[in-house]
């Protein structure tokens, strides 16, 4: 189970990748639960991006509205 601090990270990561630092606790646990990889820029910088599992859950948890 994902913590609210979890879930915000990888909803952010999902619509705005460039905006999280890449420092942040919350996405230790993201990469051990295989919802977001990092994808290499041809700028050399790494940037997060959700996963299929990741985007699964965001979008179970959309359709809990």
């Amino acid at each position: 189970m994902l913590s609210p601090h979890e879930f915000a990270a990888l909803m952010l990561i999902k619509d705005a990748p460039d905006q999280i630092g890449l420092d942040r606790a919350e996405l230790g646990t993201l990469f051990e639960q295989q919802l977001i990889s990092l994808e290499n820029l041809a700028s050399g910088h790494p940037r997060p991006q959700v996963t299929n599992d990741g985007d699964s859950i965001l979008k179970a948890v959309g359709r809990m509205r």
